[in-house]
C-alpha cells in the first residue's frame, strides 16, 4: 500500500505546515486580525465586520478552527470566536524557529 507523501515527514513538520496553511488566505489573516483586535472573544457574525459573506466567512472559519488557530463555542443562536492563545504561542514559536533556521541576512 503506497505512503501518502505527507507521512514521510515528522508530526512537527506536518503540524506546522497546517498552521502556515491556514494562514494562506487573506481572508484568513483578516479574521486572526480581527479576532485580535477585538481582545477578546466576539459573539455574533464575523461576515457584518468584514467585507465578504457569509458563507465564505464560515468556510475560512472552518479551516482555522481545523488547524486549531480559533475555537467557536455556540451560546444560544450565536457563536463565540477566540483565538485559542496556545497554538497562536506555538505558532508563533515555529515560525521564529523556521526563520531562525534560514539564517538569512
Amino acid at each position: 500500500m503506497p505512503t501518502a507523501k505527507l507521512e514521510l515527514f515528522d508530526k512537527d513538520l506536518q503540524s506546522s505546515a497546517l498552521l502556515f496553511k491556514a494562514l494562506g488566505h487573506p481572508a484568513r489573516l483578516a479574521i486572526l486580525n480581527f479576532l485580535a483586535e477585538t481582545n477578546t472573544c466576539f459573539t455574533g457574525d464575523i461576515s457584518n465586520e468584514l467585507p465578504l459573506g457569509r458563507t465564505t466567512i464560515n468556510q475560512h472559519l472552518a479551516e482555522l478552527k481545523k488547524a486549531g488557530l480559533i475555537q467557536g463555542h455556540i451560546s444560544g443562536i450565536k457563536t463565540n470566536y477566540c483565538l485559542d492563545q496556545e497554538v497562536i504561542l506555538k505558532l508563533k514559536q515555529r515560525m521564529e524557529k523556521l526563520i531562525t533556521n534560514m539564517k538569512c541576512c
